[in-house]
């Protein structure tokens, strides 16, 4: 995610980190060429132009900017759920680290918060599709059999097993209980949205439909501003790209907020905000430091 100051107007006419334009630059300068070389062939047959009209780009264009504000808002819900969801872990771990202040078992709280902790890493794996035990695994003594191919699940399970091995041993009451099993059933609904917005992509067709439409536009836009802009063209025709093409970057990096593009969320930093807030309920002083951005990039 990029965390950087309010740029002027310098750094926002020739700032690139961030900006989408690294990834269309190709797209965009092809469909300029092709709007040269339509402005060389207008000047030397002007006749093959003079029946095209600019009214049906009108109307393409401003149906187009329509569905594609749709498909972007669809993409920005889906990363603003995500980042809700982590908001959520958040809240969860942090109420249950005050829950288990109660455990005058130093070990026994010790290994419950490190559940906690090792979840949020395995969970962060699982949604970049990596290693979920190699990245867990440092805080999980000893480490769940995976047998059922979700790690998350396992480890929430054995903490719900130590919650009520402790419940019956009298160590906690069952309001207080009941009140940690309850954390641990939102920390696995925030697991369930996180799984529905990775695994639930946006409808192929209509992504599919609207990448067509915008090449198919901005490859034709050209042959209607020939004759009236001249040498224009290309300049008009690369800002009607640049803008098209790069909102329908923007849509395809917001779909999945999980990765590890600029623009999408700072999952690690969140995980490191977590480590932090269990290692110092640990009564630990020695804390990692939290991640900073990197050329305001923040992973």
């Amino acid at each position: 995610m990029i965390v950087r100051p309010k740029p002027n107007l310098i750094g926002i006419l020739t700032s690139l980190k961030g900006s989408i334009a690294k990834r269309i630059a190709w797209r965009a300068l092809m469909v300029t060429l092709l709007a040269s070389v339509i402005v060389l062939v207008e000047m030397s047959h002007p006749s093959y132009f003079s029946k095209v009209s600019a009214t049906p780009f009108t109307l393409l264009g401003l149906s187009l900017s329509i569905f594609m504000s749709f498909r972007n808002n669809a993409c920005y819900d889906r990363w603003y759920e995500a980042r809700k969801a982590w908001g959520d872990m958040l809240v969860e771990i942090r109420s249950m680290a005050r829950e288990t202040q109660v455990i005058k078992d130093e070990v026994e709280r010790n290994s419950l918060l490190r559940k906690l902790c090792g979840f949020a890493h395995a969970l962060n794996a699982r949604l970049r599709q990596e290693n979920e035990q190699a990245a867990s695994g440092a805080w999980l003594d000893p480490m769940p059999v995976d047998n059922a191919g979700d790690l998350c699940g396992r480890i929430l399970m054995q903490a719900g097993q130590q919650c009520s091995t402790l419940a019956e041993s009298g160590v906690i009451n069952e309001w207080r209980h009941m009140l940690m099993a309850n954390h641990l059933t939102r920390l696995t609904q925030v697991q369930a949205v996180c799984e529905r917005i990775k695994n639930t992509p946006l409808p192929f067709p209509y992504t599919l439909l609207l990448h067509r439409t915008i090449y198919l536009f901005c490859i034709l836009l050209p042959f209607a501003m020939a004759e009236p802009l001249g040498w224009l063209t290309p300049v008009f025709t690369a800002i009607v790209s640049y803008t098209f093409f790069g909102l329908d970057a923007i849509a395809d990096e917001l779909e999945d907020p999980f990765g590890r593009d600029e623009n999408q969320l700072p999952i690690d930093a969140l995980v490191r905000t977590i480590e932090r807030d269990v290692l110092a309920a640990m009564g630990e002083t020695t804390l990692p430091p939290p991640l900073m951005p990197v050329d305001y990039v923040l992973s």
